[in-house]
């Protein structure tokens, strides 16, 4: 494909260095200095210009461009770049990346003609939402095909080595010292493994309260460190659902913007974090989950090990680098996508997913997994396939009427099966031909 992006900053240089293993790659920037970075890694085209000005994109004027991507950190410039891009250049689809929750009420898509927007405010706060109904658990994947979820949860110390045996429920992934494993049969499970379990929701509910027993059984009290938008964002699903929040913020301006947008309805202390006895004279201690969402993943990390020391088992801390997320999830931190990795993962996997097949990532893009619904005019239909083989590389299953089924040799397929695959990001492509190629 032909691809151009509008904005070299940390999203704009990591969707590059992605995609530009296969793809052409413009990148369009008026920073010169990051374009440099860029195109010194990367086999990119940079252009150093302003986005949003018509100028820039006359050398693409003859072009066909596949996908334009705008992702600065301005609304502005990302909406006002994709309109003029898309008066000057041929654009076959446009991603966007907002940040104002007014957008995603607005007709603004559809009125400019947008095929992706993605919110990745409102992807976070949803991520930290969804552990309210999951308490036990790390992270829940939902996914459209199916109403099997995948989910991560870390094993306890306490737990005695054990071979898992679960109805309806796969062990699909294992991270251990780091290294991500895909499970092979009686797979012993170690303390302090975080593992990924795909199936039926409430039976990996209950194998994870066999599994992991120190965090709470149910959410009611709530600390977010951070009130910028994202800590605002975060604290309002919190409250929406009826979880008492309090929130520590040390920029004073912030404390008053925050109070004012969420109406009182969430206890805002100013501190700066450096007092431990904070604790205990503002009764953090009796929090069930502490979130970590300021900007900074190094403060973060050194906040959440403080929660940690305090005895608080339900910690999450906001990963806004890539780079860090192996030492969070080291520290035995619940990891959450932040704006920046959640723009990131969203945008690569609505460019590799259409209407049959699905492409997600998970375990901090270690590991991927691709779903195929067989629609009633599928030609797979009645025919028998032969299951693709990489010894402890992939996993493969058939999901059939809500039951999971191993797919190791052959299988006939029927209408209205998924086949799932999940597979190390190293092996992804193979996978992904082998899917297409059916």
């Amino acid at each position: 494909m032909d691809i151009i992006i509008a904005g070299a900053g940390k999203v704009g240089y990591n969707l590059a260095k992605t995609l530009s293993i296969g793809h052409n790659v413009t990148v369009i920037d008026k920073n010169g200095e990051a374009l440099k970075r860029l195109q010194e890694n990367l086999d990119i085209l940079p252009i150093q210009g302003n986005i949003e000005d018509p100028l820039t994109y006359e050398k693409s004027m003859d072009k066909n461009i596949d996908l334009f991507i705008a992702v600065t950190n301005s609304d502005d410039a990302n909406i006002i770049s994709t309109i003029i891009a898309n008066d000057i250049i041929t654009i076959e689809r446009k991603f966007i990346r907002l940040q104002n929750d007014f957008f995603a009420k607005s007709s603004i898509k559809e009125k400019i003609g947008i095929d992706k927007t993605v919110f990745p405010i409102q992807l976070t706060s949803k991520s930290i939402a969804t552990l309210l109904k999951y308490p036990k658990a790390n992270n829940v994947k939902a996914f459209k095909h199916t109403e099997f979820k995948l989910i991560s949860v870390r094993i306890s110390k306490n737990i005695e080595p054990l071979i898992p045996n679960y109805n309806n429920v796969a062990l699909v992934g294992i991270e251990r010292s780091k290294e991500f494993i895909i499970p092979q049969k009686n797979e012993l499970l170690q303390p302090n493994d975080l593992i990924y379990l795909f199936g039926n929701d409430e039976n990996i509910k209950t194998i994870c309260l066999q599994l992991e027993t120190t965090a709470p059984t149910k959410i009611e009290k709530c600390v977010i460190f951070g009130a910028d938008h994202l800590g605002r964002s975060i604290a309002q699903v919190l409250i929406e659902n009826n979880i008492e929040v309090k929130i520590i913020e040390n920029d004073i301006e912030l404390c008053e913007i925050t109070e004012e947008k969420l109406e009182g309805k969430a206890m805002v202390i100013n501190s700066k974090y450096s007092s431990s006895d904070m604790y205990e004279d503002e009764g953090l201690i009796h929090a069930d989950m502490i979130i970590v969402a300021t900007n900074n993943d190094e403060y973060n990390i050194i906040k959440a090990i403080e929660a940690q020391e305090h005895g608080i088992n339900k910690v999450v801390v906001i990963n806004n680098d890539m780079q860090y997320y192996n030492i969070m999830h080291s520290l035995g931190l619940i990891v959450v996508r932040g704006p920046k990795v959640s723009t990131y993962h969203s945008i690569l996997e609505e460019i590799n997913t259409n209407g049959i097949i699905t492409e997600r990532m998970y375990c901090g893009g270690k590991s991927t997994f691709y779903m195929r619904k067989i629609f009633s005019n599928s030609r797979l239909i009645g025919k028998t396939i032969k299951a693709l083989k990489i010894p402890d590389k992939l996993l493969l299953f058939i999901i059939r009427d809500e039951q999971l089924i191993h797919f190791n040799e052959k299988i006939t397929i029927e209408e209205k099966d998924t086949i799932a695959a999940f597979c190390t990001t190293k092996f992804a492509h193979k996978i992904k031909v082998w899917m297409y190629g059916l």
